[in-house]
């Protein structure tokens, strides 16, 4: 309770961001924001024939009311190392990360400093990535949507971006896009409710864990690494009885749990075939919206429940906003909720060891609030809030 107090009390101070960027020792913000910065956000829902270029367009005007909004909270938070949810993979970067930061972040939106940030990582994802089978088992075979790999109607929907105000050791990266989900030991497997495989033997020996990704990414803070873990887990929903997408959702989160542990990552190997987790002794920050509340919601809770609780993982603040607890007033843990449809689904989570944890939110503005109009509805900004954490490197 006395957690809860002290969040709320630094939430009302007006202390919670800054216009200017913070130079104090070793002193970073990391966070999280699904920005839907995805085809359907511009473009009529279920229209065919979408693709990355309705994004690209949309970042070479510059004007798009949604993205200027996104960018002024970006520049409002002023994260050193942010992970973008949702933002369309683009292969050129100068159509894509480069427009988004020179057209939007660069810019000073609604009166706040401009940012930068000259290193990113982004790769592909699985989500539209045809698959062969009837992965959904309605009769049809259709390639895309519920038949793709992870669900899109086209290759890079929904994908990620990474942006960083340090160095990242891109050599360094590892990619798990391509990890079975057959050779995680006691997967959840999908059953059909006569008991038989919910997938053909065929699909199951090629099906990936990750619906977009899973990666590793080294950021170099002087002569300190920081691996920053993303992902972004399919919906536990979206399925039937036989729910394929929550035990799918559930092994995503597990991946993390295992791959920091001492000893049980052995059967993890990345894209390039290197076997095992994260070494010992190293310091990280697990982003992303994993879908998924240890308290609340569709999914097998088990799962993210299980990282949250690591020894490994500091969660001793949780990130928090006034907007939240007034969004819902008789819900107890609405003052964590990171998406509009009241779940924490957004998560910065830290490594105990190489931080100290010294302040934590979530961008949701109460009403009368600055910025509360940026909330309001999803095509404001997002249907997600950035969260963030402010650590000190140690």
């Amino acid at each position: 309770m006395k957690k809860i107090f002290f969040i709320l009390s630094v939430l009302s101070s007006g202390a919670l961001f800054s216009q200017s960027d913070s130079y104090k020792k070793n002193e970073l913000t990391f966070a999280t924001y699904n920005v839907s910065m995805e085809s359907d956000n511009y473009s009529p829902k279920g229209a065919m024939g979408k693709s990355e270029q309705i994004l690209i367009k949309q970042l070479s005007s510059g004007n798009n009311t949604q993205i200027r909004n996104i960018a002024q909270i970006i520049q409002t938070v002023r994260p050193d190392v942010i992970l973008l949810n949702e933002f369309d993979y683009i292969k050129d970067p100068e159509l894509g990360v480069k427009a988004f930061v020179k057209n939007y972040l660069n810019v000073s939106q609604g009166g706040a400093t401009a940012i930068d940030y000259p290193y990113y990582y982004y790769s592909t994802v699985n989500t539209g990535q045809p698959s062969p089978y009837d992965l959904n088992n309605d009769g049809k075979l259709d390639n895309f949507g519920n038949d793709a790999w992870a669900f899109g109607m086209y290759p890079g929907q929904y994908g990620m971006m990474l942006l960083s105000k340090y160095p990242i050791d891109v050599k360094s990266v590892r990619t798990f896009q391509h990890f079975k989900w057959k050779d995680m030991p006691e997967a959840l497997i999908t059953k059909k409710a006569d008991g038989s495989d919910w997938y053909s033997k065929k699909a199951w020996k090629e099906f990936p864990l990750s619906s977009k990704s899973h990666w590793d990414v080294p950021v170099e803070i002087g002569n300190k690494t920081v691996h920053v873990l993303v992902s972004h887990p399919t919906p536990p929903t979206f399925d039937g009885d036989e729910d394929r997408n929550g035990k799918r959702n559930h092994d995503e989160i597990r991946f993390w749990r295992d791959y920091i542990s001492d000893n049980s990552a052995s059967y993890i190997y990345d894209d390039k075939g290197v076997k095992g987790g994260l070494s010992q002794n190293s310091r990280f920050v697990i982003l992303g919206d994993q879908n998924a509340s240890p308290v609340e919601g569709d999914a097998i809770r088990e799962g993210i429940k299980s990282l949250v609780e690591s020894p490994k993982i500091n969660s001793d603040f949780t990130p928090a906003s006034k907007g939240g607890a007034e969004f819902s007033p008789e819900n107890p843990f609405g003052i964590n909720h990171t998406a509009f449809w009241r779940m924490r689904a957004d998560y910065v989570l830290p490594s105990r060891l190489g931080f100290k944890i010294v302040n934590s939110g979530v961008f949701w503005p109460a009403k009368g609030e600055p910025m509360s109009e940026f909330v309001e509805k999803r095509e404001s900004s997002s249907d997600h809030r950035l969260v963030w954490i402010k650590v000190i490197l140690e």
